[in-house]
Order: C-alpha cells, then sequence, then structure tokens
C-alpha cells in the first residue's frame, strides 16, 4: 500500500489536534498528527504499544509518571497499558505507529480491509 498524505482525509479532534489514518494493516495501523502549540492530548492507556517519531516541533509527555520532552527527529515508544499523555510545545507534527491495531483510529471498514490484507498476504503454499 502507498499513502499520499496530500489525499489522505484529516480528522478535526478539535484543541487544535488533527488526525489522519495513514494506513492500516493485519497487525498495526499509522497515524500522522498535527498539533498546535500547546495542545493536549490528556492521560490515557490502552492495550497497544506505540511508537512514535516526531517530525517537528516538541512534544512534553509523561510516561507511566515519567516526564520526557522529545523533539523533531526524536522517537519514543510507550509500552502497553502505560499511562501517558502528551503537550504540543510549537507547533507539531508527529507519527505514530500502533500494534496491535488502535481500533479507534481505523477505517469504519476495518474489518473488510483485514480481511482482504490477510489474503493477499498468505504465503503461497
Amino acid at each position: 500500500m502507498i499513502c499520499n498524505h496530500k489525499e489522505i482525509e484529516k480528522h478535526n479532534l478539535e484543541g487544535g489536534i488533527i488526525v489522519q489514518v495513514l494506513g492500516v494493516c493485519k497487525n498495526m495501523n499509522v497515524l500522522h498528527w498535527d498539533l498546535e502549540d500547546q495542545s493536549i492530548i490528556k492521560n490515557h492507556t490502552h492495550p497497544q504499544e506505540q511508537f512514535g517519531f516526531i517530525i517537528k516541533g516538541q512534544l512534553d509527555m509523561t510516561i507511566s509518571g515519567k516526564k520526557y520532552s522529545v523533539k523533531a527527529g526524536d522517537a519514543y515508544f510507550i509500552p502497553a497499558n502505560a499511562e501517558h499523555s502528551f503537550i504540543a510545545v510549537g507547533d507539531s507534527e508527529a507519527i505514530d505507529v500502533f500494534s496491535p491495531i488502535k481500533r479507534k483510529y481505523a477505517n469504519p471498514n476495518i474489518d473488510i480491509i483485514l480481511d482482504n490484507v490477510i489474503k493477499n498476504n498468505k504465503p503461497n503454499s
């Protein structure tokens, strides 16, 4: 699958946060975030592991009670079920990868898409 960032629908989550679902496959999904200065993603948990990469700006984050500042070029890993939150410092942009799929940010047709991915990715017998 190839994703053209400019053609992917943007979802305004309010509070200066815009997310795009770049792609979904059998075991993960990838999101692109645009965050306005001082926008906040409140403390939360989820059963997925999360990898993130900062493209632009800075995120001040708390993971399991420990504070970090990550800047453009930095990456982070968040274990499954770890409490975490983010505050954008300056206009910021990031990519997140979730595994297994974080269904909250999956396509409404996720089950059909996954069936097709699974069928198309089976090894030849």
